[in-house]
């Protein structure tokens, strides 16, 4: 997923300054990753052919540098037509007038799987076009099982289940139950975000207000505690990828990734399955954090109207269809499909992936959201260590996003 934006930069908006593009008839997008995607060459052809005297001019930017390259564009006056964003930024963006307005249909809304709408969502209204979505479920390794005398065909489903069969193991093969993410990186308050999602747990709510001081989210962070004690070693050393890795060498019996893991496991001689998040107690379905990357389109390049044209285009079904690839590109669909349909059928493993959805929940839409990952990476790790129970932990960081919301 892509790079966040400084905290304090897009404070640096030079109010009232746009940029006129050299050409009105270019929209110029800044593309995320090492090479512009085959399928998305082909259609941008096409939308060519279609749309007489437009050109689509792709900049591709690694990711690292991709979304800073469109905010400092932007602040300073140039931005580009269109860019691939993280979701989580898109509040920013559009409280410091950077970003327009993309509304969408009720059609449109209802084409999509539930609650990816909400990830692009602020004040009722849209500010970008989702183009990109990854879900998480929970992997484990049978031979790890077999060796703890646990069922390998029985995964957890609750998180007291969880807690305990990471004890078992831990106990009777000396190797880690559960995979634990806490490292000072962005996806520590992601992966706690499963686990608040699968307990019908919030953030902040639809008008704003931090409601996170929660039993939901205290029962999360209860159990985020509970289970260290089964986890490989010194976890606020390792972050998700760090985690999997250690996983796909047989080193740890139960982590949560995405669908991409299974592509590297069939590579691997281990025995495993992949199964839904297990809940907690106040669980109202199978849930899991939508994270989203999405196209958001600039003020002050001339070409909105046309750029929203465009984004729409592009992520539209028939083109996100191809651009997922069946699975392939290691993305979760981001709408249903026979094509959809089709993939589950032919590699059950991404059934969890998708049927998580429903109860998901999405990144929370901060001002700062650099502030807000910071305060809930803080809250996981002084809990991990020891250092803060997590009721204190929680009243704490509960208070802290009031500054970023």
């Amino acid at each position: 997923m892509t790079t966040y934006i400084r905290k304090g930069l897009a404070a640096m908006v030079l109010a009232g300054t746009t940029a006129l593009p050299s050409f009105a008839e270019e929209i110029s997008w800044i593309y995320c990753g090492d090479a512009i995607d085959p399928v998305h060459e082909k259609y941008i052809k096409d939308w060519e052919a279609a749309n007489e005297g437009w050109t689509i001019a792709v900049e591709v930017v690694g990711w690292e540098q991709c979304q800073d390259k469109a905010t400092t564009l932007a602040v300073a006056g140039s931005p580009a037509g269109m860019a691939y964003v993280g979701s989580r930024t898109l509040k920013e963006f559009s409280e410091n007038d950077l970003i327009v307005e993309v509304p969408m249909t009720d059609e449109e809304k209802a084409a999509y799987y539930p609650h990816i709408v909400d990830t692009v969502t602020i004040g009722g209204t849209q500010w970008g076009v989702p183009i990109a979505f990854s879900t998480k479920a929970l992997y484990w390794n049978k031979d790890l099982f077999r060796q703890a005398g646990l069922d390998p065909e029985k995964p957890p489903t609750t998180w007291a289940e969880e807690i305990e069969m990471a004890k078992t193991i831990k106990e009777k093969t000396g190797i880690p139950g559960f995979g634990l993410s806490a490292k000072t990186f962005d996806n520590t308050m992601h992966q706690f975000l499963h686990w608040v999602y699968s307990n019908d747990g919030q953030i902040i709510d639809a008008d704003g207000n931090i409601v996170m001081d929660s039993p939901q989210v205290l029962a999360a962070l209860t159990a985020y505690r509970d289970i260290t004690p089964f986890a490989e070693e010194g976890p606020t050393a390792y972050e998700q990828n760090e985690v999997r890795a250690i996983f796909l060498d047989g080193k740890v019996a139960m982590i949560q990734a995405a669908v991409g893991a299974a592509f590297r496991l069939k590579e691997t001689g281990i025995d495993w399955g992949v199964t839904d998040l297990p809940l907690g107690p106040d669980a109202k379905g199978k849930g899991t954090l939508l994270i989203t990357d999405s196209l958001a389109i600039f003020q002050g390049s001339g070409v909105e109207e046309k750029a929203v044209e465009f984004a729409k285009y592009i992520t539209s079904p028939e083109v996100q269809e191809a651009y997922e690839g069946g699975g392939k590109a290691g993305l979760t669909p981001l709408r249903p499909s026979a094509a959809v349909d089709k993939m589950v059928a032919e590699a059950p493993y991404w059934r969890p992936f998708i049927d998580g959805i429903a109860f998901g929940g999405p990144e929370p839409l901060f001002t700062d959201y650099k502030g807000f990952q910071n305060v809930m990476i803080e809250m996981v790790q002084s809990v991990v260590t020891g250092k803060a129970e997590p009721q204190a932990a929680l009243t704490k960081a509960a208070a802290a996003l009031e500054e970023y919301k």
